[in-house]
């Protein structure tokens, strides 16, 4: 699998940052890592703690980066960095 481009991991990264920072305010940030074809995607709290979010795989062209998953409880998809943000960040009660 080819690596993903320096201009698409700029372009995750400040999307996810900016979605965090609007949706996710017991979030510090995210950090996205980039291993190969994969984007790995931690939360970070204020006292520096981290928890694993999720993994993204690149598919080209770049719009085919991400995962969304069904919640039947919402009737719709949502957005990947939402759906583990839910699940992890409920369960820590912060």
């Amino acid at each position: 699998m080819p690596a993903i481009p320096a201009s698409t991991r700029s372009s995750v990264t400040l999307r996810l940052l900016a979605h965090a920072e609007q949706r996710w305010p017991q979030l510090e940030r995210v950090k996205v890592t980039y291993p190969g074809a994969f984007a790995h995607v931690s939360g970070v709290f204020r006292g520096g703690e981290q928890i694993p979010l999720c993994r993204l795989r690149y598919g080209s062209p770049a719009h085919c980066l991400g995962f969304a998953i069904y919640s039947a409880a919402h009737n719709r998809y949502q957005d990947a960095l939402d759906t583990t943000c839910t699940v992890h960040l409920a369960a820590t009660g912060q």
